[in-house]
């Protein structure tokens, strides 16, 4: 099994904003356009156009009803790896194909030494490992490794795809090990949260939880809506849907 380096102090991760993400897919297929030649092995699909279309996507998007009647809302909610601190698809891994470098946290897989067993998968409680059959390879979200320290790219472009595309800027990318950074801040100031913290992986990846509506006649927040914006009941029925979704 693998083990996993001493913890980083660098720990570069997403922080996505579930208050201003509006389910567009622009993360998705920006991602898929970029790793389809990227520095792994292209992302391939099955029968794209046929009546069966599937393959990989390392980035999914999620659409969920939460709340009723004045307090109800659509919550879009994105989902990729979340480099954890301590991930179990690495610990489980037998030839040592799933890794987290030391340098700055990243959680990737080595083509060349992964056999397809999918314990990785089964060990991942998010969901976020998806099995290439073409290539008959485990495949993930690398956090665009092999873009965000391209120095023959312009530097606005150093970040992931998936944020780089995101037209409402629900996306922030950087160190959430350096607590000055603009995203430890964003999530001190929004109180972000965990996914599914009791399961103990320590997810670097935070969500920043849905803010209140505004009534529609004064633009005050209501005391229902409130409940909404809060890691309250709505996002922890969000959170307990989308821990049966993964661990089916």
């Amino acid at each position: 099994m693998t083990a996993l380096p001493p913890p980083s102090k660098t720990k570069l991760g997403l922080v996505i904003d579930l208050d201003t993400c509006v389910g567009c897919q622009a993360c998705a297929t920006s991602c898929k356009e970029w790793n389809t030649g990227g520095y792994s092995a292209p992302l391939s699909d099955i029968d794209p156009y046929g009546a069966d279309p599937h393959g990989a996507w390392l980035n999914r998007v999620h659409s969920f009803e939460v709340g009723a009647g004045d307090t109800s809302r659509t919550l879009h909610f994105p989902r990729s790896c979340l480099h954890c601190e301590t991930p179990a698809c690495v610990t489980v891994c037998p030839t040592g194909a799933s890794y987290k470098r030391a340098e700055d946290g990243i959680v990737l897989v080595d083509p060349d030494l992964c056999i397809g067993c999918k314990l990785c998968s089964w060990a991942c409680a998010y969901g976020a490992r998806e099995y290439d059959y073409a290539d008959g390879i485990m495949k993930k979200c690398t956090l665009c490794v092999d873009r965000i320290y391209n120095e023959h790219i312009p530097e606005e472009d150093r970040i992931p795809a998936c944020v780089r595309a995101c037209p409402t800027g629900a996306r922030h990318f950087g160190d959430l090990g350096d607590p000055r950074s603009d995203v430890s801040k964003l999530v001190a100031d929004r109180g972000g949260v965990d996914l599914l913290p009791d399961m103990g992986f320590k997810p670097v990846n935070k969500y920043l939880p849905p803010r209140a509506k505004r009534d529609a006649t004064n633009s005050i927040p209501s005391a229902a809506t409130e409940a909404v914006a809060s890691t309250g009941a709505a996002l922890e029925k969000l959170f307990a849907f989308a821990d049966k979704m993964f661990t089916r």
